[in-house]
């Protein structure tokens, strides 16, 4: 409830109770399952709400850390969105799985790219600039297991979670464009036991129509114009969009795939989206696609609310990936929550993450006001309690103020006047 894995935080909200020796040692040496920890609070979770069937949905999070990250597990340099310039921070692969009741995450891998490979492209890029011909260049180092891609890394998650929770039947997988490759489509197909799964493609890509070959961007805008329809998002509003779609070779894939064109109203270019199972209306795609939007908003609830979105205060992988798990058991905990759960069994909307964390501080609250007044000595415990604010919640000197530290001389010297006046 600290929203962070801070052990001094702990141990002031406890008074003490538990010291933060005590907590960074069983953090780190404590005789605790943590590879099982994750997948028994999925299988609960799932049990509470008996669910047999859901969407799986694929997607990795860019997390900026400090500056200096020697200790930081798999940090790495990124762009940053924000300024345009470059940080230091960790990237997350995770899994999602969205019901008819609930969404929870379920799987997650931490993703490092290869630094040789890294190195290599940069060289790569300024040889092209300089017009190098490709036989001069230096050629792409072999790939490194060390460091495997992000869609090696998705594939991993899948196998998890269906050796894991074979009792789940997946519907469909969901994945942006880096997943839109005709390799992890058919290998995502064949490791969740499903015929669907939905990504998107990139406007140049090659397709065959007819024998003839285009790319998709014009045969969408002059060959198969799309036409204005109503679909309902993710089970709500009814939105405006133009649609268009057609069944495919995408040269990419080696195969038939199912291409829909998609535009929002205020949009000026469609996005294509791809389908392996050709049997699905177009309709159906495109709703089903929209439940991808759902991973963006966990994302934000866990940034804000559930503490990993903060600086990084546990080293290494052990440090990195236990705390990972300890967020993701607080999300799994606030589902079980029993007014979530019986706004949930009631078919109502859920509540959100902010609002639970705010309603389970304050009951937490009112658990020790309670206390207190049950006990005999209330006024020594009072007392007892005093002392310890004291003790746990020191005043800290702040250098914003000038108290207790010299301001300097602020007015004219008269001896030097005249040099005012000369100069």
């Amino acid at each position: 409830m600290m929203n962070s894995i801070n052990w001094a935080s702990f141990e002031r909200a406890g008074f003490g109770g538990y010291k933060k020796a005590a907590l960074s040692w069983m953090f780190r040496h404590g005789k605790i399952f943590w590879d099982h920890l994750l997948i028994a609070s999925v299988k609960l979770v799932l049990r509470q709400y008996d669910i047999k069937e859901g969407i799986a949905v694929l997607d990795e999070l860019d997390r900026a850390r400090c500056k200096k990250t020697k200790r930081i597990h798999k940090a790495y340099k990124q762009k940053d969105k924000k300024t345009g310039g470059y940080v230091n921070g960790q990237t997350v692969v995770l899994l999602l799985l969205v019901t008819d009741s609930i969404t929870f995450p379920v799987g997650f891998k931490f993703y490092m790219p290869d630094p040789v490979q890294t190195a290599w492209k940069k060289e790569d890029k300024k040889l092209r600039k300089k017009g190098v011909p490709k036989e001069k260049r230096p050629v792409s180092p072999d790939p490194d297991p060390e460091y495997p891609t992000k869609q090696s890394l998705a594939l991993e998650l899948l196998k998890e979670f269906k050796q894991n929770h074979t009792e789940i039947s997946v519907q469909c997988l969901l994945a942006d464009a880096l997943y839109g490759t005709g390799d992890f489509m058919d290998k995502g197909c064949s490791i969740l036991g499903t015929s669907q799964v939905i990504s998107q493609l990139h406007s140049n890509q090659i397709i065959y129509y007819r024998g003839r070959k285009k790319n998709l961007s014009d045969f969408f805008n002059v060959t198969c114009k799309g036409t204005i329809r109503k679909v309902r998002v993710r089970g709500g509003e009814e939105i405006t969009m133009t649609v268009a779609s057609a069944r495919l070779h995408v040269k990419a894939h080696g195969k038939k795939r199912f291409v829909i064109a998609v535009k929002y109203e205020d949009e000026k270019n469609y996005r294509y989206l791809v389908a392996t199972d050709m049997s699905w209306r177009t309709e159906d795609i495109i709703r089903a696609y929209t439940l991808r939007w759902l991973v963006e908003v966990f994302f934000e609830d866990w940034k804000l609310y559930e503490g990993w979105g903060q600086e990084a205060r546990q080293f290494d992988e052990k440090g990195s990936s236990r705390s990972l798990i300890l967020s993701l058991l607080f999300d799994h905990c606030l589902l079980l929550h029993p007014e979530q759960a019986a706004r949930i069994d009631n078919k109502l909307p859920a509540f959100t993450v902010g609002s639970l964390r705010r309603r389970t501080q304050m009951e937490g609250l009112l658990e020790f006001i309670q206390f207190l007044l049950q006990q005999d000595n209330a006024g020594k415990q009072l007392e007892k309690l005093g002392k310890k604010v004291k003790e746990f919640f020191q005043l800290v000197p702040s250098s914003k103020h000038m108290s207790g530290r010299d301001l300097g001389r602020l007015e004219a010297t008269p001896s030097l006047s005249y040099r005012a006046c000369h100069c």
